[in-house]
């Protein structure tokens, strides 16, 4: 039964792929890149405790988004937990007048944690995480946006977490605010049992232009996990 299981897994992972890559192709995108960070913070907290590579390729048609993002330690064993992690995600995103929704689902893998990419073991065990969430964005006028996710999978607490932010611009620097919080659960997959404010700050962005033809992303945040008492200041380049 396990090993039916792990191929039905596959299975949908390809049917996905082969569905949007038959879609028109039109409009379509692929893009690939990578971020170099100073830490890797997720939700307001330290993944790793090190410089944090990150590269994604993602590709997206008539709205349906399919992609591959990772993060690798740069400065500590890749034994050492917390652990290097390689997610797979699918989401739709449209417009309905001047607001925008967007619904994901996310694998989450953790190579060293949960051991072979086939174990899919469920109650905790397993090397995989699966979350489903969506975002609401608010008109250009209210520039809000809300976010709610919740893990189905192999996580006994269904662990959930939501956040609100703003984003605006300020002299062509993108400002953003945020706030997120969880309910908690027994197995503190967030690193609290009750509900908590675990992840508040700003970030900066803008494009340093180094050629006429290319331009240098840049970004940093400063956020604070109100729950662990501890605050954080992470630089990033996007390229």
């Amino acid at each position: 039964m396990n090993n039916i299981w792990k191929r039905r897994n596959y299975l949908i992972y390809f049917i996905l792929i082969f569905g949007i890559l038959s879609s028109s192709l039109a409009q379509s995108k692929l893009d690939v890149g990578a971020d170099l960070v100073s830490r890797y913070l997720w939700r307001g907290t330290d993944y790793g405790q090190s410089p944090s590579i990150q590269p994604t390729i993602n590709f997206t048609t008539n709205g349906f988004e399919l992609g591959v993002w990772s993060a690798y330690q740069l400065g500590r064993d890749a034994s050492e937990l917390p652990a290097d992690e390689l997610d797979l995600y699918f989401g739709y995103n449209f417009v309905l007048g001047s607001t925008s929704f967007g619904f994901i689902v996310t694998d989450y893998y953790y190579p060293n944690a949960g051991g072979k990419l086939g174990n899919f073991d469920s109650g905790g065990k397993g090397a995989h995480v699966i979350e489903v969430g969506t975002t609401f964005t608010l008109p250009e006028s209210i520039p809000f946006y809300l976010s709610g996710y919740i893990n189905v999978y192999n996580d006994p607490d269904y662990s959930s977490y939501f956040e609100v932010g703003y984003s605006t611009s300020i002299h062509e620097v993108g400002f953003d605010l945020f706030i997120g919080a969880t309910p908690g659960g027994q197995n503190q997959y967030y690193g609290t049992k009750n509900f908590s404010v675990i992840n508040t700050g700003i970030t900066a962005s803008k494009s340093i232009k180094i050629t006429e033809n290319f331009s240098l992303p840049i970004f940093a945040s400063y956020i604070i996990n109100p729950n662990q008492s501890q605050g954080h200041f992470v630089f990033g380049i996007s390229i």
